[in-house]
């Protein structure tokens, strides 16, 4: 059964580690990620992009599979549906389909606007019981055709967010989506600093979790962040383990083209990173 990421976070924020949220593109990415989350006894967060909602035909076809995997696979620790990045009338659309979290990032509006469009989706969100994430300051890279420069987040907006009743915060601090480049600064730690001081208990969100430096991340998470986003570190391992099996002619030999085979040693990569993952954030038996 979904349930909310609050919980899971409110847990992860006191107890000094972080939650993966980890994005789902098919059956092959969910199963990966639920099946490693289960045996590491870890809580996990599904990201959905709405690109990736629309790639899965739509998402109630999204709801439909996790809730099933859910109940096939026995899956007993905590799973929370996010939507990642959501748009205003993205997060209304997930709402209805049974999603148990969303996002509505709002960073690229004017902040007056950001805080009106937020507190409805706060008051519907928490209507259904569904867990709800904020965004402030723009993330670097691109995701789902917003860009974003990497602009660290005013720790003063981030409470005017805060206040309004969010479950977790996302906010810029110099974190980027997909590879990071080489002339890359960092992450700005007393932004992340400032935003804790004046945002209490409230878990924060750190965006473009592949390609951080292992002792970033556990800084991050010393400084309240509780949730960390990974989705293009899994996507390059895939592709890696996807072109070895190929280019080793594996799918020449027997019926190595079927799917079940030719996916099998991405579905793997997945796992080895998610496995990565939940032991550097701190999360196995935590559930």
């Amino acid at each position: 059964m979904l349930v909310s990421a609050t919980e899971m976070l409110n847990k992860a924020k006191a107890g000094h580690y972080a939650v993966g949220q980890f994005n789902i593109n098919n059956l092959e990415w969910t199963k990966a990620i639920l099946q490693t989350a289960q045996e590491l006894n870890s809580p996990v967060i599904l990201g959905v992009s709405e690109g990736a909602g629309k790639y899965m035909t739509g998402y109630k076809t999204v709801v439909g599979m996790v809730n099933g995997m859910l109940e096939e696979l026995n899956i007993t620790v905590p799973v929370a549906l996010h939507l990642d990045h959501g748009s205003y009338d993205g997060c209304y659309k997930c709402l209805e389909a049974g999603f148990s979290s969303i996002m509505f990032d709002g960073s690229h509006y004017p902040i007056d606007e950001n805080v009106e469009k937020t507190t409805e989706l706060v008051k519907a969100a928490h209507e259904k019981g569904v867990s709800i994430e904020a965004e402030v300051g723009a993330i670097g890279g691109e995701e789902d055709g917003v860009i974003g420069m990497g602009e660290c987040a005013d720790p003063n907006e981030c409470k005017r967010i805060a206040d309004l009743g969010v479950d977790f915060l996302a906010a810029g601090i110099g974190n980027i989506h997909g590879k990071y480049p080489a002339n890359w600064k960092g992450l700005s730690f007393e932004t992340l600093d400032a935003i804790q001081q004046l945002t209490g208990d409230l878990p924060l969100v750190l965006h473009g979790g592949t390609g951080i430096p292992a002792d970033m991340i556990k800084k991050a998470i010393a400084l309240g962040v509780a949730k960390i986003n990974v989705n293009t570190e899994c996507q390059l391992a895939f592709a890696a383990a996807t072109r070895k099996y190929i280019e080793e002619g594996k799918d020449e030999q027997g019926k190595g083209y079927d799917p079940r085979k030719l996916l099998a040693p991405g579905f793997e990569a997945i796992k080895a990173t998610v496995k990565e993952k939940m032991e550097l954030f701190g999360s196995v038996d935590k559930a």
